[in-house]
């Protein structure tokens, strides 16, 4: 049996994928979580040899959960399921460690299957995302750009970006600009929505 993990906020979803891959004679769901930040735990609490995960969950991302668990349980295959089909969201996932992207609206036995094809080595991606991925090139925004325009998406001064982030006001002006021009965005607020569209964010 194929010992999974499923991480995924909504009770919902995460129950009908349980009981999905319940139905398959060779996969058993060993542990269920709605964080991101429960992830590792739950992997090597339960020895989970695949973890399936969502991308948006609250306490971690799914990219940023994939990246602890390989650090921490390297031997533990990630799926990342998600709704965001986005080719930023799935270069992200793969510097992070992932083995496998899907988008949820597959059927559900690509998921099976391609729990069973990363347990033996196997990359899965989906076609149209890496083709998408590919299309679009690497994310334009450095590290810390991403962290300013992160900070300021819920509407923070440069002077809360500044103390957040340890940085001087006029740094911060300086990434807000680079990412507004890398965007080709009018201003911040379209900055941190085109930066979220295409997953960079």
């Amino acid at each position: 049996m194929i010992r999974v993990l499923l991480a995924e906020d909504q009770g919902m979803v995460r129950e009908a994928l349980a009981a999905l891959l319940g139905l398959e004679g060779d996969i058993e769901v060993v542990a269920q979580v709605s964080r991101g930040d429960e992830v590792v735990a739950a992997a090597i609490a339960h020895e989970a040899e695949v973890a399936v995960l969502d991308i948006e969950m609250p306490g971690m991302t799914g990219i940023e959960a994939a990246a602890e668990l390989r650090a921490r349980r390297p031997g533990t295959k990630v799926v990342i399921a998600t709704t965001f089909g986005r080719p930023g969201y799935l270069r992200r996932a793969m510097e992070a460690g992932a083995d496998a992207f899907l988008v949820k609206d597959a059927p559900a036995a690509e998921l099976a299957q391609a729990i069973r094809r990363v347990l033996a080595g196997e990359r899965v991606i989906d076609p149209t995302l890496a083709a998408a991925a590919l299309a679009e090139g690497a994310n334009p925004l450095t590290a810390r750009e991403r962290d300013v325009l992160a900070a300021a998406a819920d509407g923070a001064v440069n002077a809360d970006i500044a103390r957040r982030l340890h940085l001087s006001e006029g740094t911060v002006r300086n990434y807000l600009s680079m990412a507004i021009q890398k965007t080709s965005a009018r201003n911040r607020a379209e900055a941190v929505r085109v930066a979220r569209e295409k997953g960079w964010l």
